[in-house]
């Protein structure tokens, strides 16, 4: 099979497309046949060598990828014959082979296809999907809120802006660009603007005409993220995430003089989740299934081009969820 091989950490160039020996499940395992492979901005991080939180970083080499969904084609010891061909997504790890034509992965791990669910929008949902379910959860959204959602059209900032705009909350969504801005307007936001103007904020304040923010889902942090945060009314909220999460340059002052209250969505608060991560992806599956989320997946890279993703979505120059798809 081909997969990606990683010698050394760096930048994405240090990915290599090669050929491989196919891997075959061990006992209660199952292998994949790769049909869409979900690239997560942590990705990038694991190539860095910069990875940070609890877990450690993988040894080298490496095949990455976390997310995989495909059809199962052949099966491990123990394993009920009925998995085989049946179309399944998973999560497999922090670095576990995912940027392949096959994958294994344990068979309780494994979540069957929604009926109707395409396998990009699948492996969207069991990453970045579980991991909206989360932030939300911490947010905790109502149908009175004004919303704020940076990065909207980024994987998690689509599924927030649908999330709100369905419980009937008044929605502004903040992307980089006309041709972004055009796609959160689809997703349904009340107010899209491009937070790459430099009076973006006051469009917002015109727009709203009076009423202020109450909540801010942020994943851009930086820049955008302090602007978010200034258009908040007293006693809003800011529910950071994303690896620029710490860059917001406020401090409990600000927080105190204006009675507002800032959290972390990630980290520990994953872990949280009675049922942990199965709960959240069932949740996010379910939306897919009933409709009520529908990933924004960006045009699709072949797996060759895995270096080529990688430096895209650092450069922000994708929108929604990055899919790696390894035949044509």
């Amino acid at each position: 099979m081909h997969a990606i091989r990683q010698y050394e950490f760096g930048p994405a160039e240090v990915l290599r497309y090669e050929e491989v020996p196919d891997p075959h499940p061990g006992p209660g395992q199952v292998r994949i046949a790769v049909a869409a492979a979900g690239v997560h901005v942590v990705d990038t991080s694991i190539r860095q060598g910069g990875q940070r939180g609890p877990f450690p970083q993988p040894d080298l080499p490496m095949t990455p990828g976390r997310e995989a969904a495909g059809v199962v084609d052949e099966l491990g010891a123990g394993v009920d014959v009925e998995w085989l061909g049946r179309r399944v997504v998973a999560h497999l790890g922090m670095a576990s082979g995912g940027y392949a034509e096959l994958a294994v992965r344990e068979v309780e791990a494994l979540q069957v296809l929604p009926d109707g669910a395409d396998f990009d929008a699948a492996v969207a949902m069991i990453g970045t999907g579980r991991t909206t379910m989360s932030i939300l959860r911490t947010a905790r959204p109502t149908a009175g809120d004004v919303v704020l959602v940076t990065s909207a059209a980024g994987g998690i900032g689509a599924l927030a802006v649908q999330y709100a705009r369905n419980i009937g909350a008044t929605v502004v969504g903040a992307a980089g660009g006309a041709a972004k801005v055009a796609k959160v307007r689809e997703l349904g936001a009340d107010i899209a603007v491009d937070y790459t103007a430099p009076d973006w904020a006051q469009s917002v304040r015109e727009a709203l005409d009076g009423r202020a923010v109450s909540l801010v889902l942020d994943g851009a942090g930086g820049e955008y993220g302090r602007a978010a945060f200034d258009l908040l009314g007293p006693d809003g909220r800011i529910t950071m995430y994303g690896k620029e999460f710490g860059e917001h340059q406020f401090t409990s002052d600000d927080l105190l003089a204006r009675a507002l209250a800032a959290k972390v969505a990630l980290g520990p608060n994953l872990l949280k989740v009675p049922g942990g991560m199965r709960t959240l992806e069932n949740e996010a599956l379910a939306a897919l299934a009933d409709g009520s989320l529908r990933p924004l997946v960006g045009p699709p890279f072949a797996l060759a081009e895995a270096a080529k993703a990688h430096a895209a979505l650092e450069n922000r120059e994708t929108y929604g969820k990055v899919v790696l798809r390894p035949t044509p």
